[in-house]
């Protein structure tokens, strides 16, 4: 993985600033063009088929039915078959022509983080870049909110491989926001979701790209606690299929045995000192994996489709993975 240089104030007699950004935009475009040429050939030899969306929609126009197996939707029944029949028949959908597909990329502070082979805003862009080259074709359109934690950017959704490579170049040259800027506006994830909400929108695909590390809490009907983020992702699963690409870093899930470690918060700027001792490294490890489940179980109760990506793993084949664990489930008669 390349990895994008951080933008910093030129020095005296040094480029300006306008030479500044066309080396950098130079440099996103190598990155594109690497990764472009990595996805098609790794992806699309494994992938084949006329839609090679991440979750690819079932369709909203009717076709034949079929008995009924367990797994299956239960609002999709085909009652008058079912009645003439005595047998439970489901209707079959065709798949619409068109996909519209929308990235919700979050490149937070949070994500300017890496201690493996790349940063996890790195590998947020890749997922994005893989995103948009296995569904941009057919007249399909790509469009992306994309949010650094301070401002929050809308991308049109537009058909063909040049406009998504444009949106694509748009999202890595996002700017990075200074660290402890994130935490006054806790709300961004959250936010960002019902960006995709608005305006309402045919049935298509979203794809929510993040770490889903975020302290902002809500009280749900019940009283019990849930992420700010999971109202705005389960509204959104209502009317879309929705995938959620979980990004994480080897070192968010355990600490190392060095001693004295001092660590910072990139959300909030504050900075600590931890004894890496074996108490302490076990309970953190603990404290990450119920972490980490609370957000597996946010996203199931959203209805949203779970990839997770790490930065010390080959990605491509976890997508692969995923893709071909979602074709299984959707040949038995499931959808997740």
């Amino acid at each position: 993985m390349i990895r994008l240089a951080r933008r910093s104030a030129p020095a005296e007699g040094a480029a300006t600033p306008v030479a500044d950004l066309a080396a950098e935009t130079a440099a996103a475009e190598a990155v594109l063009k690497r990764l472009q040429l990595t996805i098609t050939r790794k992806l699309d030899g494994l992938l084949q088929g006329d839609y090679l969306g991440l979750l690819p929609g079932p369709g909203s126009e009717a076709g034949e039915s079929r008995e009924y197996r367990p797994g299956d939707d239960v609002r999709r029944m085909d009652w008058p078959v079912t009645a003439r029949t005595t047998v439970p028949h489901v209707r079959q959908t065709i798949a619409d022509r068109e996909l519209e597909t929308w990235l919700c990329v979050d490149l937070s502070a949070s994500l300017d983080f890496g201690t493996a082979r790349c940063e996890k805003r790195d590998l947020a862009i890749a997922a994005a870049s893989a995103v948009g080259h296995l569904t941009v074709r057919g007249g399909n359109r790509v469009g992306a909110v994309v949010t650094n934690g301070e401002t929050l950017t809308r991308l049109a959704a537009r058909p063909g491989r040049n406009n998504a490579l444009g949106l694509l170049r748009r999202v890595m040259l996002t700017p990075r926001a200074p660290a402890g800027g994130t935490d006054a506006h806790a709300g961004y994830l959250a936010e960002a979701i019902d960006a995709l909400n608005r305006p309402p929108r045919r049935r298509g695909q979203a794809v929510v790209i993040s770490d889903f590390l975020t302290d902002d809490i809500v009280r749900a009907e019940g009283g019990d606690a849930e992420p700010a983020w999971e109202r705005p992702l389960r509204k959104l699963a209502v009317r879309h299929d929705v995938l959620a690409i979980e990004i994480v870093d080897p070192r968010e899930l355990e600490l190392p045995a060095v001693g004295v470690l001092t660590v910072v918060d990139p959300e909030s700027g504050a900075v600590h000192e931890v004894s890496t001792d074996a108490k302490v490294r076990n309970a953190y490890a603990r404290a990450a994996a119920s972490q980490r489940a609370a957000i597996g179980g946010a996203l199931r109760r959203a209805g949203a489709g779970h990839l997770r990506l790490s930065t010390d793993s080959d990605w491509l084949l976890d997508i692969v993975r995923f893709v071909a664990a979602q074709r299984r489930g959707r040949s038995r008669g499931t959808t997740r």
